[in-house]
């Protein structure tokens, strides 16, 4: 293992100096309803719910930015809700945990993303969604656009959060790119499947899961590639990439940085308990860029983005970690290890 516990120390101690991160993304509110089944109803054959428990949630792109709070970093969120009691909900939630609602824009012609898990303390029963999956009015984006931009002299690194429902457009992931890149920012994108690769050409990182990256280099014309080494350097050439890390779930990471060799490196994972996958991703990301803009090597930031998604496997729904837990997942992974 590379990373060493003095080496941990130093990145995680950075984390709370580093200039805000801008995220920007679809964002939404993940609800968890929550009881025991006992009976079947008599007016369908489905099961009843007996409700003990009510949760909201900040979700999507919302929940990196819950994410880097939560292990002490500053950000800002930026995206678009309704004009409906739900963005009330979004910007309450992101008051409550002190976070800044300035880069929001509401839109009265979208539904402010609402998913609703119905759960018991054994499965899921069902999920309710409400959301506005169409691409937003060219206005709106020029309002994103004016936000983001503002936003490039008092931060430090950019996250586009990607989850494909209509906040972006090639133009707008194109100028964002190019605004953070000619100040020498650090910009990370956790992708969506659903969204032409080449809209994130120039980023420094990019951040796919395994189906993720088959799916996008399927997407540039490689229809019949599987070698993961070759599918990461396709990537890096075709979106002209300095950094990528490829996530492949109970197999760990795959990664290459240019800057550093053209090899694949991999690393195992972090996880030894798996409850529930959900919003993992969003962790993994906001403690790689935080430990890539500490000084972290990207192998470095790969295992505490590795250990922060594993402190978040073992809880039920979009979950947090927090710097405490990261400090005490990273020691007893030393201690396995040993």
């Amino acid at each position: 293992m590379i990373l060493t516990q003095e080496k941990f120390q130093n990145i995680v101690a950075q984390f709370n100096a580093i200039k805000p991160i801008l995220v920007v993304g679809d964002l939404g509110i993940d609800k968890y309803t929550f009881g025991d089944v006992k009976r079947i109803s008599p007016e369908a054959p489905v099961p009843v719910l007996e409700v003990t428990k009510e949760w909201d949630k900040l979700g999507l792109a919302a929940n990196v930015t819950d994410n880097l709070n939560s292990l002490g970093v500053h950000s800002t969120l930026c995206g678009v809700i309704g004009n409906d009691f739900r963005a009330g909900l979004v910007e309450n939630l992101l008051e409550e945990k002190g976070l800044k609602t300035w880069g929001l824009i509401r839109d009265e012609s979208r539904h402010t993303t609402y998913k609703e898990r119905v759960t018991t303390s054994t499965q899921q029963i069902c999920r309710v969604d409400y959301e506005t999956k169409d691409a937003i009015s060219e206005e709106i984006s020029k309002r994103v656009s004016t936000r983001v931009f503002e936003f490039a002299e008092s931060h430090s690194g950019l996250i586009i959060e990607d989850y494909g429902k209509g906040l972006f457009s090639e133009n707008l992931c194109q100028k964002m790119i190019k605004t953070y890149k000619e100040k020498n920012l650090l910009i990370g994108v956790d992708p969506s499947r659903s969204t032409p690769p080449l809209w994130y050409k120039g980023a420094t990182l990019l951040k796919p899961n395994k189906l993720e990256s088959h799916m996008m280099v399927e997407a540039l014309g490689y229809f019949k590639e599987r070698k993961l080494e070759t599918i990461a350097e396709i990537l890096i050439d075709k979106l002209q990439l300095e950094k990528i890390i490829i996530t492949l779930g109970a197999e760990g990471m795959a990664m290459i940085d240019t800057k550093v060799n053209k090899n694949l490196v991999m690393i195992p994972t972090a996880a030894n308990e798996v409850f529930d996958v959900s919003g993992a991703g969003d962790t993994a990301i906001a403690a790689i860029m935080s430990s890539l803009l500490s000084g972290a090597s990207l192998e470095e930031a790969a295992w505490i983005g590795n250990c922060a998604a594993g402190v978040v496997v073992r809880k039920r729904g979009t979950a947090l970690c927090s710097l405490e837990e990261l400090k005490e997942y990273f020691q007893n992974l030393l201690k396995m290890m040993k």
